[in-house]
């Protein structure tokens, strides 16, 4: 392996010289819609060893019997998935007679959707669409029941969160519902920690690299940044993410629900007591309109 020297140094440099990470630095998110991460991250959504980026089988069908009767849900009803990955859970509600949306804008997640759906027998009764659901503009008062799982509103600042609570509600036919799942704040890591590791090939990269991790805890905002420093050994370049994550109390979202326009808010700590790994990290939400 022949380094680039001058790019090394510049790299060692860049990460000596690095300012503190800030919050919602360059969004806040991981580039979930670049062609290369999206390929790799797919790889970890489908790897049934572990639950980091989706949940395994079992867990999964638990949560499902666990909306399908909380949403109150039947064949024929619309479902919008928003932030919906490779479509595991939209698929599958598919497969019970729902007409589902999903919006995600991960390409790989997107075009695996699809494809999962033709496979079951189900691209008839399911629409993926490649985009950042803050964009997406949803049909007013088209769906019965809409999804946004495994913490991904918390990504978005509140202000994002807000408007993203307001244009679910608009798309929900009256007495539609909206279930939510969010970290317990009391569960969020609250202290400054940093790691690192090597690898040949994973998520941040197909040769090898050096990742270097910092995560703060902003008190005052209730949110987290991480940032994700990745060096490459082979050729001395840096790739730089920054990902954030809101903390709600139960309070707090059950008032920003209220104020998107629904009118009963419910939370269910620790997944309302279902067989999860990580059940008691999570608070889920129903809302109904």
């Amino acid at each position: 392996m022949n380094t680039d020297p001058d790019n090394l140094n510049r790299a060692l440099w860049r990460i000596y010289n690095r300012p503190d990470p800030a919050l919602w630095q360059g969004g806040g998110n991981l580039p979930w819609n670049d062609p290369d991460f999206s390929a790799r991250m797919l790889r970890e959504h489908l790897d049934e060893s572990h639950g980091a980026a989706t949940r395994q089988a079992a867990e999964r069908a638990a949560q499902l019997d666990w909306l399908w009767t909380r949403l109150a849900l039947g064949p024929g009803h619309r479902l919008l998935d928003m932030t919906c990955g490779p479509g595991l859970y939209a698929v599958a509600l598919a497969e019970r007679g729902l007409r589902v949306t999903g919006v995600d804008f991960s390409p790989a997640s997107v075009a695996y959707a699809r494809r999962l759906a033709g496979e079951r027998g189900v691209a008839e009764r399911c629409e993926f669409i490649e985009g950042d659901v803050r964009d997406y503009q949803p049909e007013p008062e088209a769906y019965d029941a809409t999804l946004f799982l495994y913490g991904q509103l918390a990504v978005f600042p509140r202000d994002e969160a807000a408007t993203l609570l307001r244009k679910v509600a608009s798309s929900l036919r009256p007495g539609g519902r909206l279930a939510v799942e969010l970290l317990d704040p009391a569960r969020v890591d609250k202290k400054d920690s940093s790691w690192w590791f090597t690898d040949d090939a994973g998520l941040w990269g197909e040769r090898p690299f050096l990742h270097l991790g910092e995560r703060r805890w902003d008190a005052a905002e209730r949110a987290s940044v991480e940032r994700y420093t990745i060096l490459h050994l082979e050729t001395g370049l840096v790739d730089e993410i920054v990902l954030c994550d809101q903390a709600y109390e139960v309070e707090e979202m059950t008032a920003m629900m209220r104020a998107a326009g629904f009118s009963n808010v419910t939370s269910y700590p620790t997944w309302d007591g279902l067989p999860l790994y990580d059940a008691a990290e999570w608070v889920s939400y129903v809302a109904e309109k």
